[in-house]
């Protein structure tokens, strides 16, 4: 009875240590022929069948020779006489596992951004300088302007400014930095006065028709009407479409009266007054639907920004992602594992567990 409770004990630890290589297998390694596990059922039927002949015996025992018996306490090596199967049950697993390949899975990305081309057309005539914003409109639509520069670090932008005519500040590029300090440089009343919509518009299809980016986009900010200039908005709109240039317009000012440039001081200054704020809505939003844009109203600050935002999601800078793998064989040291196991097994089986015939 005490040797079948020994040689059950010691199976028991082995088939334990056979499921956890498989597990550790299962888990941790892609595995060529997982259905290979399947063969490990095998070995609980080994391992009953061996406890069958143990009990067929009747408890017989078989002691090590008197050689070995001589160095060492005999109970212990009784006890342990059914370690060399044991152990050779642990090997014959771990051989078994072995068959199901397991492999290891090196994963890496290379990662291509594609940008976009931006310019910005921004209104800079004396309108501009109304206080309904803080400080005034073309310091805020500045400022969030820039900041929407700032996250775009993959795009190409430039810089068209106008008033009663429009001229390129800054063609398009990536070095972000100089864009932002030609942006800083740019002042209302350089050029003629008035708002020339249409001009500012086509000055910035002029510098996108040409260029070979896939994904070419105008943002025209103002605060009037088109008063201003040779082409009409629409007209221009019509050539952006040929091109496949979208336009978003956003008309930056208050509802009402805004405190806005009236004349100005012999020292360049200028006078203030009340006056009626009038955005052409009806034409900057034909301009944006011509050309699968889309018109935006800024009231504030705020809602500028948000308008600036939502544009940020609309063009997303596309990425392109190219996965590669690569599959490395990891059934070596199982194998090697399992016949070390078996070798072990043999080795204690004749030698310290050498029994007498």
């Amino acid at each position: 009875m005490r040797d079948r409770a020994s040689a059950s004990v010691l199976i028991v630890l082995a088939l334990a240590g056979v499921a956890a290589t498989a597990f550790m297998l299962w888990k941790g390694y892609e595995l060529e022929l997982p259905k290979a596990l399947w063969s490990l059922l095998v070995l609980p039927l080994i391992a009953a069948l061996y406890l069958w002949r143990i009990r067929r015996r009747g408890g017989e025992v078989k002691l090590p020779t008197l050689s070995v018996l001589s160095k060492g306490p005999v109970d212990v090596l009784a006890r342990l006489r059914h370690l060399p199967f044991a152990v050779a049950l642990l090997g014959l697993g771990v051989l078994l596992a072995s068959l199901a390949r397991p492999q290891s899975k090196d994963k890496w990305q290379d990662v291509t951004k594609e940008g976009i081309d931006i310019i910005i057309a921004m209104d800079f005539s004396a309108s501009m300088l109304a206080k309904d914003f803080k400080p005034d409109r073309l310091t805020a639509a500045r400022n969030v302007a820039m900041r929407f520069i700032d996250d775009r670090p993959n795009d190409r932008i430039g810089l068209v400014v106008y008033e009663g005519e429009a001229f390129t500040q800054c063609p398009l590029t990536t070095d972000h930095k100089v864009l932002q300090d030609l942006f800083l440089q740019a002042k209302s009343g350089l050029i003629t006065g008035g708002t020339a919509v249409g001009t500012g518009l086509a000055t910035a299809i002029n510098r996108l028709r040409d260029s070979d980016g896939k994904s070419k986009v105008v943002i025209l900010l103002t605060d009037g009407v088109n008063n201003a200039g040779t082409i009409q908005p629409i007209d221009a709109a019509q050539i952006a479409k040929q091109f496949g240039i979208r336009v978003y317009t956003i008309g930056v000012g208050s509802r009402g009266k805004a405190l806005s440039p009236v004349a100005i001081y012999p020292n360049g200054s200028y006078k203030y007054d009340y006056v009626e704020v009038q955005i052409d809505d009806d034409m900057l939003k034909q301009v944006a639907e011509l050309t699968d844009g889309h018109y935006y109203r800024a009231v504030n600050e705020r809602k500028l920004v948000d308008i600036y935002a939502e544009i940020d999601k609309l063009e997303k800078t596309r990425v392109k992602v190219t996965e590669h793998s690569r599959r490395n064989e990891q059934y070596f040291p199982f194998v090697l594992a399992g016949s070390s196991l078996l070798l072990l097994a043999f080795l204690l089986d004749r030698t310290l567990f050498r029994t007498m015939p």
